[in-house]
């Protein structure tokens, strides 16, 4: 009998290595991409659906839909920030690539979970490798939608080391923080990848650079990551980049390689710590409730086979 496929969609904004983890995808029978939808990150919305469908061409996968996502966070606020100083400008290193053109679906990006997931309970797995804005929007809107979910897998937090925005924030939290406590307050089907994991996991300049030429994405991959390798260089002293979202797409496709605890989260919206992730680890049994006492325990990643996830990885680049 053959192995079944993860129906998945993937909530992105790419974002290089949000680029790695749709191409990687891409190149992953264990998976069937049924969708993509955008959100700001990396990038502002509307460059992320761009780029979306630059990776759809790249990948020859143009009939994979598109839903373009939130443009304002879920409390309703403008983006003003986005990571251009790690991604570029066009999110992709100011290669400039010239624009493709690909025609949105008509929903917006909640529209398009809410029904999808409504039409096959179950059965979808998302995944998300940016602010959770449009998961936050399609719970809302429809109280079954976390319930039907077949799984989330959530890239974000910082829950036993430091951020990488502040010491106490990660990106994709920061970039919203309300959605992302909305969510870990609504459905126990979440799965997180967070910085305690996705920090062990590396690729080098010289790994990046040898992507040159291999496959159908290697050129690609090769040229964009030299910019987010700049970065790292400047940033972190390594000749090498950290690999979150392919990290978190190598949770969809191999959990087994990561170890996991199981806890309830809240992500603050307040303070000089906004966006901090924190974990009630199960370890004590309180004498009175607290903020976390009702929510749905959730597993989050505390180790990963990291030299394993990335020689997978890096095999599915250049395949």
């Amino acid at each position: 009998m053959g192995m079944s496929r993860k129906k998945l969609v993937i909530d992105t904004d790419p974002g290089i290595d949000d680029g790695m983890a749709v191409l990687i995808a891409m190149n992953s029978e264990e998976v069937d991409i049924i969708g993509l939808t955008t959100v700001f990150g990396n990038v502002y919305t509307p460059t992320a659906t761009r780029n979306a469908f630059k990776l759809l061409e790249i990948a020859g996968r143009t009939q994979i839909p598109v839903a373009e996502g939130a443009q304002r966070t879920f409390a309703g606020i403008e983006k003003d920030w986005v990571a251009d100083f790690v991604h570029g400008d066009d999110g992709f290193g100011n290669m400039n690539f010239p624009d493709v053109k690909g025609e949105k679906d008509s929903r917006s990006a909640a529209d398009f979970l809410i029904e999808l997931v409504r039409e096959q309970p179950g059965e979808i797995c998302i995944l998300a490798l940016g602010p959770v804005t449009n998961l936050a929007l399609a719970m809302q809107q429809d109280p079954s939608f976390a319930r039907n979910l077949g799984e989330l897998v959530i890239l974000g937090g910082a829950f036993f080391v430091n951020g990488n925005v502040n010491p106490a924030t990660e990106a994709n939290f920061f970039g919203d923080p309300e959605a992302a406590d909305f969510v870990f307050g609504h459905s126990a089907k979440i799965k997180v990848v967070g910085l305690d994991v996705t920090h062990s996991c590396t690729f080098t300049g010289s790994e990046l650079k040898g992507l040159h030429g291999k496959g159908r994405f290697g050129t690609f991959l090769s040229s964009i990551t030299a910019f987010y390798l700049k970065y790292h260089q400047d940033s972190y002293d390594m000749d090498a980049v950290y690999v979150h979202d392919p990290a978190a797409l190598a949770v969809v496709l191999w959990p087994s390689l990561f170890t996991w605890r199981p806890g309830q989260i809240r992500v603050l919206t307040e303070s000089v710590a906004r966006g901090m992730s924190v974990m009630d680890t199960q370890l004590k049994r309180w004498n009175r409730p607290h903020p976390w006492t009702d929510r749905p325990k959730v597993q989050v990643a505390v180790a990963v086979n990291a030299q394993e996830v990335t020689q997978r990885l890096l095999q599915r680049m250049g395949a």
